[in-house]
């Protein structure tokens, strides 16, 4: 009977040490396996984020995959261009530089093809420079909270003439300041030494979740992207502060039921172009309870004060202050939100112990 015992004892003892090492197994994969669902408003800086990441844990991108961006960067280049001149019609201005209006009629007329093999006219290459240069354009500029106007035009301007050459092969730094209008569920994978992260950006609305519910399994953290600059900016086609539009999404994610224990890494972005336009763009003018003046330290300290009292939920959220298009930057805030993804991983996968 007592070796009966003992070896019952013993298959028994075999058996927990299996399955002891499978849940520690698994344990091990759960925190080397991470998703991460990427939200915010359009243009808030999500796609850069993804493209950043491939640039520092993919290897970058090849020659073919930087050439697949040429064409949306001469859409890019021209749809901001075309806005300058349309802009210039509604506020009854006129190129201080006569050759510059013959210009801006050719700017106007001219439409990019999006087939691979399209090569943007040199001629209007130098017709852009030209009028970036006109000294009506500082007026013009002062007023880009009165229509839409992305955030990288003026470094397309700047860099028109090179993106204008017959042989003209995007670099990175054009990459991550292309601006390409997303729709449907994107997973971007990528491995960090042991570990695997999964991106998932929705690229819709929240009020269609049915399209993307299924993709919350075991999500480890959200990062919400905000852009500190779009404080008076509206909404492309709509009368809607962006700013705003930015402060509903983020409680609506907070607030909903499947993210009641999910940690949110809150990525206030742009902060270059913040600091550049609270001089000239006063931030009381659109929210009225802000006494801070041009102070940047005070300015952002605010709109995260905005974006904590929408976080009625009371949810664990981790505050950056970013540039998603600076590599350097981007590393240095990447370096702390790895930090706190893992941290949020491995306390997950203890939650039974």
């Amino acid at each position: 009977m007592g070796n009966f015992v003992l070896a019952w004892y013993h298959s028994q003892k075999a058996r927990s040490d299996v399955i002891d090492r499978q849940i520690e197994k698994d344990s091990r994969k759960f925190r080397k396996e991470l998703k991460l669902l990427l939200l915010g408003s359009s243009e808030s800086g999500k796609s850069t984020i993804v493209r950043q990441m491939k640039i520092n844990h993919q290897n970058g991108f090849t020659k073919s995959e930087l050439m697949m961006f040429r064409p949306t960067i001469y859409q890019n280049t021209l749809d901001s261009a075309q806005a300058i001149v349309l802009q210039m019609h509604n506020m009854n201005l006129k190129c201080v530089m006569p050759a510059n209006r013959t210009f801006a009629e050719c700017i106007v007329e001219y439409r990019v093809e999006s087939t691979p093999d399209f090569v943007f006219s040199a001629d209007i290459a130098r017709a852009i420079h030209e009028l970036w240069q006109d000294p009506i354009i500082p007026k013009v500029m002062d007023c880009s909270s009165q229509f839409y106007l992305m955030d990288s035009a003026s470094y397309f301007f700047t860099e028109v003439l090179r993106i204008g050459a017959y042989d003209y092969t995007p670099t990175e730094n054009d990459v991550l300041r292309a601006q390409v209008k997303t729709s449907g569920v994107t997973v971007t994978q990528f491995n960090m030494g042991q570990l695997s992260i999964d991106i998932i950006d929705p690229g819709v609305q929240l009020s269609q979740p049915r399209k993307w519910i299924h993709h919350f399994e075991s999500v480890t953290s959200i990062i919400f992207c905000a852009a500190l600059s779009e404080y008076d900016q509206v909404l492309e086609g709509k009368n809607q502060n962006r700013m705003q539009e930015s402060l509903i999404l983020f409680e609506a994610v907070v607030i909903s039921r499947w993210f009641s224990r999910t940690s949110i890494i809150l990525l206030l972005n742009k902060i270059d172009v913040f600091k550049s336009k609270l001089s000239k763009v006063p931030m009381e003018k659109y929210f009225p309870e802000y006494t801070g003046g041009a102070d940047l330290n005070k300015a952002g300290k605010f709109i995260l004060w905005k974006f904590m009292q929408a976080n009625r939920a009371r949810l664990s959220i981790y505050p950056h202050l970013t540039q998603a298009n600076d590599p350097m930057n981007f590393r240095l805030i990447f370096t702390a939100v790895k930090e706190t993804i893992l941290g949020n991983a491995i306390k997950d996968s203890n939650i039974l112990s």
